[in-house]
C-alpha cells in the first residue's frame, strides 16, 4: 500500500555475550607468559584454549565424581570447572594409560562419562583468578594454578609411589573418580524404566 511503512523484520539474533578484548589478551599473557603454558586460539568469539598434552593431560569427569576424587590430590594440584564438568589436571601421558589403568582396576566398559584428554587436544582456558569477567558457562578455576610454581610435581601420575616431591598416586584417583562415575550411571539408569534390570545386572557384575 503507498504511503506505508515498509515491514519490520521480528527475526532478531541476539549475539553471545563475549570477553573484550582486553580481558582476552590478559588471560593469554597470563597463561603464556606467567605460567609458560602454551596456548590455542578458540573458535571466533569463544574463549581462549590450553595446549595439552606438554604441561599436563586432563582427567574430565563428572563433578560430584570430581569432588570425591579431590582428596587424592595435592593442595596445588590444578582444578578447573565447567557446567557440570570437573577437569582434573594430571600428569603428561595419563591419558594414554587411562584404558590400560581402568581395565586393571576392572572398570573398563563401565565408565562412559570418565574421559581423558591427552597430546593433541585442548581445554577451555579459565579466567585467571584475579580476572574477574567470567561468563556464564565458561570454565573457572576451582584450585587455580600458581605463577612461579611448576605444576608438574603436583599433578598426579601413575608411578607416584618413587616421584619426587610426593606427587598424587594416578592409580587412587582413577578409582575413586570411576566408582562415583559408576554410580552416577546406575543412577541415570534406574531412573529410566527400561533400564533398570541392565543396570541391577551391572550393579550385581560389580559386587
Amino acid at each position: 500500500m503507498v504511503g506505508s511503512d515498509p515491514p519490520v523484520s521480528t527475526d532478531l539474533t541476539v549475539p553471545l555475550p563475549r570477553r573484550s578484548l582486553q580481558a582476552g589478551s590478559r588471560i593469554r599473557e597470563w597463561y603464556e607468559n606467567e605460567l609458560e603454558w602454551p596456548t590455542v586460539p578458540g573458535r571466533p568469539g569463544g574463549p581462549l584454549r590450553l595446549f595439552v598434552g606438554e604441561r599436563f593431560d586432563v582427567l574430565d569427569v563428572p563433578a560430584e565424581a570430581g569432588r570425591a576424587g579431590l582428596r587424592h590430590l595435592a593442595p596445588c594440584s590444578p582444578v578447573a570447572l565447567q557446567g557440570e564438568r570437573m577437569r582434573l589436571l594430571v600428569a603428561p601421558g595419563s591419558a594414554e594409560e587411562l584404558p590400560g589403568l581402568l581395565d586393571w582396576l576392572e572398570w573398563s566398559g563401565l565408565v562412559p562419562d570418565l574421559r581423558a584428554i591427552g597430546e593433541g587436544g585442548a581445554m577451555d582456558a579459565p579466567s585467571p583468578p584475579d580476572l574477574g569477567d567470567t561468563l556464564q558457562g565458561a570454565a573457572v578455576w576451582l584450585r587455580p594454578p600458581e605463577p612461579g610454581r611448576a605444576v608438574e610435581p603436583s599433578l598426579p601420575m601413575l608411578s607416584a609411589a618413587g616421584a619426587v616431591g610426593g606427587a598424587p598416586d594416578l592409580v587412587r584417583l582413577v578409582d575413586t573418580a570411576a566408582a562415583h562415575c559408576h554410580r552416577l550411571w546406575l543412577r541415570r539408569a534406574c531412573a529410566q524404566p527400561s533400564a533398570v534390570a541392565s543396570a541391577s545386572d551391572q550393579a550385581l557384575a560389580f559386587s
